[in-house]
C-alpha cells in the first residue's frame, strides 16, 4: 500500500511539472518576439529556426499546448481524487478538488508563466525541441479537433477561416511603434519617419503636390533675357515651359542645362536653344500613390513630374524631395527662402497660413485633425464651417477653436488655432 501511494504521488508530481512546463511553452511562445526570432535565425541559430517554425502555425502550436496541458491536468486530478477518496473517503473528493487546485494554479499555471514572461526568448529557445516533439506527436488529434471545432462554429454561422488575420502586416506595425512611443521607448522623430513610410501607400499626389498656382514657370514667349533671368533667381532648378496656355506643358528648363548651354554661346540665350535644353514634361495622375510614384522616380532616374486630373488639367508639380519630407520632415538648402507658415504664440494659438497641410500640423503637434475632406487648413475650415468665414469669425471642433485672420477674395489666407487644453492631474 505503501509503495503504491508513493508511486502515485510520484505520478501527480511529474504530471505537474508536465503542466507547469507546458503553460511556460505556451507564454513564452506567444510572447516572443517573431522579427528577433527572424534576426537569430538569419543568423544561424537553429533552435530560433525552430521556433519560428512553430509560431508560424498558432493554431496547431496552440492547440497541441492546450492538449498536453489538459491530459496532464486531467490525469493529476484523477489520481489526486483517487488518493483522497483512499484517505478520506467520499469527502475526499472535495478536498482533492481544492487542493488541487490551489497546486495546479500555483506551480503549474502562475509559477511558470510568470517566469516565462519575464524572459520569453530565452524560454522559447530552450522549450522549442521538446514541444516540437509533442506538436509532431499530437498533429493527428489536433487535426481533429481543429475541423470539429470549425464545423461547429459554421454551424453557429461563424467561419473560421485558416490563418485568418485580423490586421494587416502594416497595422501591426503601426501598433507596435505607438506602444514604443507611449512607453517611451522611441522619440517623436523616430515615430514620424516610421509613420510616414507606412502612410506613402494611402497618400495620393493631390495631397503633397505643389499646387499649380505655387508653381513657378515659365512663359516661353516672354523676353529671352526677362526668362535668363527668372531662371538664375529662381530658388528652384526646374521650371516648367508653357506656351499659349499655362495648360500647355512644352518642356522643363534645368537651371543647370541653361548654364551650359549659355557658357557655350558666349553667354548668349535664345528661344530656340532654350527650346532644345528643354526636357520632355513627364505627367503622372493626381491619384498616383506616393509608392507608386516613388518608384517610378527610382525606375526613370528622374526628380520632377507634372500633376494632372482626369481631364488633363494641370493640377501642380511633384518633386522626389517632396515624398522624402513626407517621411524626414521639412528638408532646407542654403537657396530656400526660410518663412515658416507656423507660428506658435505664447498662449498656445497657432498662427498659420491656410494653404498649410493639415498632415503637417497633425505631425507637428501630435493632433488628430482629418483630412479626409481637405488637405490644408483652409479647405477644413471651410467644410467644417459649411462656408467661406469672414475675417474675426470663430467656430468650434473637437475641442479645437479656429479664428480667422484673414481672408483674400474666397481663399482664406490666414488662420489662428487654439487647441484643446491640456488638463492637469
Amino acid at each position: 500500500m505503501d509503495a503504491e501511494l508513493i508511486s502515485a504521488f510520484v505520478v501527480i508530481l511529474l504530471l505537474i511539472i508536465f503542466s507547469g512546463f507546458f503553460s511556460c511553452s505556451e507564454t513564452s511562445l506567444t510572447a516572443t518576439s517573431a522579427s528577433n526570432m527572424h534576426k537569430m535565425s538569419k543568423e544561424g541559430n537553429k533552435r530560433a529556426r525552430l521556433v519560428e517554425k512553430l509560431i508560424s502555425d498558432p493554431e496547431s502550436l496552440i492547440g497541441a499546448i492546450l492538449l498536453g496541458n489538459n491530459l496532464v491536468n486531467i490525469l493529476a486530478s484523477a489520481l489526486a481524487t483517487y488518493l483522497f477518496i483512499k484517505f478520506f473517503g467520499d469527502i475526499g473528493v472535495v478536498y482533492a478538488t481544492i487542493a488541487m487546485t490551489l497546486v495546479v494554479l500555483i506551480f503549474a499555471e502562475v509559477m511558470p508563466k510568470t517566469y516565462a514572461i519575464s524572459n520569453p526568448e530565452h524560454v522559447a529557445l530552450k522549450v522549442a525541441p521538446l514541444i516540437n516533439i509533442f506538436v509532431i506527436l499530437f498533429s493527428p488529434i489536433v487535426r481533429l479537433i481543429q475541423i470539429i471545432a470549425r464545423r461547429t462554429l459554421l454551424l453557429c454561422g461563424i467561419n473560421a477561416a485558416d490563418n485568418q488575420k485580423v490586421l494587416s502586416p502594416q497595422d501591426e506595425i503601426r501598433g507596435t511603434i505607438e506602444l514604443q512611443v507611449h512607453e517611451g521607448g522611441m522619440v517623436k522623430e523616430h515615430k514620424d519617419m516610421l509613420a510616414g513610410i507606412l502612410d506613402l501607400d494611402e497618400i495620393s499626389l493631390e495631397d503633397v503636390m505643389v499646387h499649380r498656382k505655387s508653381v513657378e514657370m515659365i512663359n516661353v514667349k516672354d523676353d529671352i533675357h526677362d526668362i535668363f533671368q527668372q531662371i538664375v533667381s529662381s530658388s528652384y532648378t526646374r521650371l516648367p515651359l508653357w506656351e499659349g496656355d499655362q495648360d500647355n506643358i512644352i518642356g522643363v528648363v534645368h537651371a543647370k542645362d541653361v548654364l551650359r548651354i549659355t557658357r557655350k554661346n558666349d553667354g548668349k540665350l535664345n528661344h530656340i536653344n532654350l527650346r532644345k535644353i528643354a526636357v520632355a514634361p513627364w505627367f503622372v495622375p493626381e491619384t498616383t500613390s506616393l509608392r507608386e510614384q516613388l518608384k517610378m522616380f527610382l525606375a526613370r532616374k528622374a526628380h520632377f513630374a507634372l500633376v494632372v486630373d482626369e481631364y488633363g488639367a494641370l493640377m501642380g508639380v511633384i518633386t522626389l524631395e517632396d515624398i522624402l519630407e513626407e517621411i524626414v520632415g521639412e528638408i532646407t538648402d542654403e537657396h530656400d527662402t526660410h518663412n515658416s507658415n507656423i507660428k506658435i504664440l505664447k498662449s498656445g494659438a497657432i498662427v498659420t497660413e491656410g494653404a498649410t497641410p493639415i498632415r503637417d500640423l497633425n505631425r507637428q503637434f501630435n493632433w488628430r485633425l482629418s483630412d479626409d475632406e481637405a488637405i490644408t487648413i483652409a479647405g477644413y475650415v471651410i467644410d467644417q464651417a459649411e462656408t467661406i468665414p469672414l475675417p474675426g469669425q470663430m467656430f468650434e471642433k473637437n475641442g479645437f477653436r479656429f479664428e480667422i485672420l484673414k481672408r483674400t477674395r474666397n481663399q482664406i489666407t490666414k488662420v489662428k488655432i487654439y487647441p484643446p487644453q491640456k488638463t492637469g492631474h
